[in-house]
């Protein structure tokens, strides 16, 4: 079957939200969601996730999933307050516990955060199934940017968070803690190997030189014949071009809000006794 797919673009964060709707019904999950973040005041805010909520309001939605690719290292993740006003269980990859191990001792987390996977409403592993309405959706663990990495096959569409970016973009970075170069050329021969026609569904986009849109969607057979990264490459040479350029990458502006809310399924650090939230700064530990 073919999902009706809406985009969301965060300007902010080069994110794309999509809401992904079964056609026989009203049913529809929501990966990848954005909680806005002003880093310099501390303050979050909706507006991003807000959209998404007129449009599930106003298309009569019922929302049964919201999805993670994986931990994000560049934007807040939304899927509490979605959750709230929308319904849905919250679902990533069980290699999160992994990403929740090494993070909780990177932030000392302390022995109250649970790195159990149980801020999460579904675990998911290789292979596993889900339903929205009447689309099955299946899972691939495609670690190597982080270990808990997944796509989400929906229909005849696929979302592949960070394991791709556009063709003319190339591929994500593995030079976080647990990451992989190897692995994610593992990963992303797995993504290749579905039929050329399935679509495929970027997490960020960055506009590569040349190009004047933003862009997100393109299809297997483009990767496999004009990613810049990855057409033509042997898998030694793939991890010798990303080993090397990722040693001279700063580090995502906000990794450090970013990772220590959505290890916790996107909600915030518990409160001080003074009832203050607070994001803690490991210095020179990243």
């Amino acid at each position: 079957m073919t999902p009706i797919i809406k985009a969301f673009f965060d300007d902010a964060t080069n994110t794309i939200s999509y809401v992904v709707r079964d056609p026989a019904s009203q049913a529809a999950a929501i990966i990848d969601s954005v909680l806005d973040y002003d880093q310099a005041a501390g303050r979050t805010d909706t507006q991003a996730a807000d959209q998404i909520i007129a449009h599930v309001r106003r298309e009569n939605l019922t929302v049964e999933w919201l999805l993670e690719t994986h931990v994000h290292a560049d934007h807040l993740s939304a899927a509490p307050y979605l959750q709230k006003q929308l319904g849905g269980k919250i679902g990533i990859g069980e290699e999160i516990t992994t990403v929740q191990d090494t993070f909780g001792k990177v932030f000392n987390a302390g022995t109250e955060f649970q790195r159990d996977g149980s801020q999460f409403d579904r675990l998911f592993r290789e292979q596993d199934r889900f339903e929205i309405g009447a689309l099955t959706g299946s899972v691939l663990h495609t670690p190597g940017h982080t270990p808990a990495c997944l796509t989400y096959v929906i229909g005849d569409a696929a979302f592949v968070g960070d394991t791709l970016f556009m063709p003319d973009f190339g591929t994500a970075r593995c030079d976080f803690p647990g990451g992989d170069a190897g692995q994610l050329y593992d990963s992303i021969q797995k993504v290749l190997s579905l039929p050329d026609d399935t679509r495929l569904f970027m997490c960020h986009d960055y506009k590569a030189p040349g190009r004047d849109e933003f862009a997100w969607e393109t299809t297997v057979a483009a990767q496999k014949t004009n990613n810049l990264h990855i057409a033509g490459k042997t898998r030694d040479e793939f991890v010798e071009m990303r080993e090397t350029r990722d040693a001279q990458l700063g580090m995502p502006k906000l990794i450090i809000p970013s990772i220590q809310v959505n290890m916790r399924a996107g909600h915030m650090p518990p409160a001080d006794d003074n009832g203050t939230t607070y994001i803690k700064v490991p210095i020179n530990k990243l």
